[in-house]
């Protein structure tokens, strides 16, 4: 009794070391790179939480050459072929982080590795590169330049966001500070990080040497990078399991898309498709690829509309995988004065209106003659859109539906046509100063009424007609009350001083 008593202590003391050589033994049946194991061994340590991390991703548990024997449509990667020094081993630390450096400013020895510190899309296309060449020529790939290189956007931001002091009784704006730009509108846009050379920090290590940057962090969607290129994979793909499945939960674009002026992740909360996500999220499948709608999702996402690889429980292709966001959109929303075609390419600062201002659009309406999408092009993204809508609703719930966006479309330009009537009248008059006198046209009173008109109000009730549901924002969350009331302020703003 006694030997037994013994042996049971034994092997109950043995139990978390046979386990620990389990789950080691189990980490270790995939091959790791020497770097990247220096790197573990060390991260483990000191930023465990990254590691972790990590570990649950994807990169660690197939390597790039077993990837690449999946069938096309369960592929993750779209490279054909790789670099021989990614094949055998799992994409890790140094597999990411030790890419292009003849690339990278920011490349910089540590403990005796060559190492980038900001893995931008170009490192990405290595396994990606189908997804990086969509990306890069989409809007958020141009995010920043969009918003920096056009003088009228430009000025938008600085006088949101500038330094406000009182001079001679007069509210002066004075340049915003670098450090509000990340925090506010560059946040989501992205910022250009630059390498100003090296600096020496202070860690639990000792004092190591690492590159001086400007901007930085920052994983807003247009990211300009050390290497050149744009955009930042982990604003979608947050670091270090760069998970599918968190891309294709709406909290990710809810971090920039919602109210009150881009309302998509507010009103799809309050929407049908959103009640049904909320009640059932939890039984989906966000790991599978394809995503097969009705097996892996019973409503849409964010993805299922814009980007994700949809096909029909027997695998027959609803809509391809794209990294444009804005490829099965025909009509832009929001972000402008009116609603209009989309911009052929990425990089809108390019586009002119009739007043030779670079916006797709007059500020009476009128669309810009070039630069946005045609008819055609405009059809052929709808009908992508409608075979999403079609695998749950009949043609003539989808056709009805498009035809009443359309009308709200048009109902509500015209409401920021009066609008902006109304401010023309202003200027005009000398009660205010804008465009006619070579001036800021979003700094005084009533032009502020007039962008709430258009960049909150108007763009609730089109976000609520296009996302199908949450009525009340619409109607009153932001929506025709407040449309209709801030255009009758207007009104009794330019009589209040004729009086």
């Amino acid at each position: 009794m006694k030997k037994l008593t013994i042996f049971i202590i034994i092997f109950l003391w043995l139990i978390p070391s046979i386990l620990f050589a389990q789950g080691n033994k189990k980490e270790n049946l995939l091959p790791i790179s020497q770097e990247t194991s220096a790197c573990l061994d060390c991260h483990k340590d000191f930023t465990p939480g990254i590691v972790a991390d990590w570990q649950k991703s994807l990169h660690s548990q197939i390597t790039p050459s077993a990837a690449l024997k999946k069938g096309e449509k369960a592929r993750r990667i779209s490279a054909n072929k790789l670099p021989a020094s990614l094949e055998g081993v799992v994409v890790g630390c140094f597999e990411c982080h030790g890419l292009n450096p003849d690339k990278h400013k920011d490349n910089f020895d540590h403990l005796g590795f060559k190492i980038n510190v900001v893995v931008s899309p170009k490192d990405c296309a290595t396994c990606h590169p189908i997804e990086e060449k969509q990306f890069s020529g989409s809007k958020k790939a141009h995010a920043v330049g969009n918003l920096r290189q056009n003088p009228v956007y430009h000025t938008l931001v600085e006088t949101i966001i500038g330094q406000k002091i009182m001079a001679n009784s007069k509210i002066v704006t004075k340049k915003s500070s670098a450090l509000t730009q990340q925090e506010t509108c560059f946040a989501c846009h992205g910022t250009e990080v630059k390498v100003l050379g090296l600096k020496e920090i202070e860690t639990p290590m000792g004092m190591i040497e690492v590159p001086n940057f400007t901007n930085w962090p920052n994983q807003g969607v247009g990211r300009i990078n050390p290497d050149g290129s744009r955009g930042a994979c982990s604003s979608c793909h947050p670091r270090h399991q760069f998970s599918i499945a968190v891309a294709r939960k709406p909290y990710s674009c809810a971090q920039c898309h919602l109210e009150p002026d881009v309302p998509a992740w507010n009103v799809y909360k309050e929407s049908k498709h959103g009640n049904i996500y909320f009640s059932n999220y939890g039984k989906w499948n966000f790991q599978a690829v394809p995503w097969k709608v009705g097996i892996d999702f019973q409503a849409p996402t964010c993805a299922a509309c814009h980007n994700s690889l949809i096909t029909t429980p027997d695998g027959r292709v609803v809509a391809e995988r794209t990294h444009d966001f804005g490829a099965r959109l025909w009509v832009r929303l929001f972000g402008l004065i009116y609603s209009h075609p989309q911009p052929i390419q990425g990089d809108t600062s390019i586009l002119k209106n009739k007043d030779g201002l670079p916006l797709p659009t007059a500020f009476t309406g009128e669309v810009a003659k070039g630069g946005l999408i045609n008819e055609q092009e405009q059809a052929k993204r709808k009908n992508v859109m409608g075979k999403v809508c079609y695998q749950c609703h009949g043609t003539s719930w989808t056709h009805s539906h498009f035809a009443k966006m359309e009308n709200t479309i048009k109902e509500v330009d015209s409401q920021i046509l009066a609008a902006t009537q109304l401010l023309l009248e202003a200027w005009k008059a000398g009660l205010a100063e804008g465009l006619p006198q070579g001036k800021n046209p979003f700094d005084e009173t009533i032009e502020q009424m007039w962008i709430r008109q258009w960049l909150f109000y108007a763009n609730s009730i089109k976000y609520s007609s296009a996302m199908t549901g949450a009525p009340d924002y619409a109607t009153f969350k932001n929506g025709w009350w407040n449309l209709t009331e801030n255009l009758q302020q207007m009104k009794d703003w330019i009589k209040l001083p004729k009086k």
